[in-house]
This record gives C-alpha cells, sequence and structure tokens, in this order.
C-alpha cells in the first residue's frame, strides 16, 4: 500500500520535494486510522482541483482503485486495537524470499514436515546461523548415532 502511495505522490510533488513525504504521511495515517475510502475522496478531490490529465494523475488512480479494491481489508484501525501485527512490505518480501520463491514451484509436492525443513534451512543460511547449526545438528546426530561405552552397561531387572 505505501509503495502505492509514493507512486500518487508523484502527482503531486517533484522526487525531491520534502512535501511528498508529508502528503505521504496524511495518507498513511488516515488509512491505518480505518479511513481508506476517505483517502481515496480526497486523493482524487486534490486530482480533480489540479486539473490532472488522465496521464498526469494515472499512479494517483492506481493507488486509489487499490484502495477500494481492497478496503474491506484495510481496517488497520481495529488489527491495531486489538494488538495484531501489521506486515510491511519487508515482511512480505522476506515471506516470498524464504518460502515462495522455493516452495511454490510448479508441480512441487510438500509435506508440512517437509517444508518446515526447506523454510527453517533458507531460514538459517539467510541469517548467516547455518554454521553454528551446522556444528550442533552434526554434534547431536553423532550422540544419536554413536553411543558412548558407559551406555552398553545395562543391568537387566527382569
Amino acid at each position: 500500500m505505501i509503495e502505492k502511495l509514493w507512486a500518487a505522490s508523484r502527482c503531486f510533488h517533484t522526487a525531491t520535494d520534502p512535501d511528498a513525504e508529508t502528503w505521504v504521511g496524511a495518507q498513511a495515517t488516515r488509512i491505518l486510522a480505518g479511513d481508506a475510502l476517505g483517502a481515496v475522496t480526497g486523493i482524487r478531490a486534490q486530482a480533480d482541483r489540479l486539473g490532472l490529465s488522465a496521464d498526469q494523475r494515472a499512479a494517483a488512480d492506481r493507488a486509489c482503485h487499490y484502495l477500494e479494491n481492497n478496503a474491506a481489508y484495510l481496517h488497520y484501525d481495529k488489527a491495531l486495537a486489538a494488538g495484531w501485527p501489521i506486515a510491511s512490505g519487508i515482511v512480505e518480501g522476506a515471506a516470498r524470499h524464504l518460502m515462495a520463491d522455493r516452495l511454490d514451484i510448479t508441480g512441487g509436492r510438500w509435506s508440512v514436515p517437509g517444508a518446515e525443513a526447506v523454510v527453517t534451512l533458507r531460514a538459517l543460511i539467510s541469517n548467516g546461523d547455518f554454521p553454528q547449526y551446522w556444528t550442533f545438528h552434526t554434534h547431536r546426530e553423532r550422540e544419536r548415532l554413536y553411543l558412548r561405552p558407559d551406555q552398553h552397561n545395562n543391568e537387566l531387572l527382569a
């Protein structure tokens, strides 16, 4: 959503205009307060007041179209009041990197444990924690496969 607002801001402000940031902040605040359709009305009214042509206002119209189509899902005010997290583009990008890029292959079939294992390994590699994990894993695997000498001294009690 925020990317669409930034694109729309270019209809009203130059790329270096500090007022563009203020404009985006005001629209985002309105949407976060639960008034996405009010933001649409305001953006369209501003484009009309400035007499922008269809080409000049194309990005603003795309943002408005997105907000209208998704208004039923943009109840950020309720989500924030309930303490729910709101995913950002960064979070969505991370999920796409970890999961979709690997699990959404054509014809792929994944069990839940298999998919979880792949996602866990991708996360370890992406975070740079794989070397430490691999050391831990091989140590535990060695313990499981090769019993200590004292583990063979079992006394039969029955």
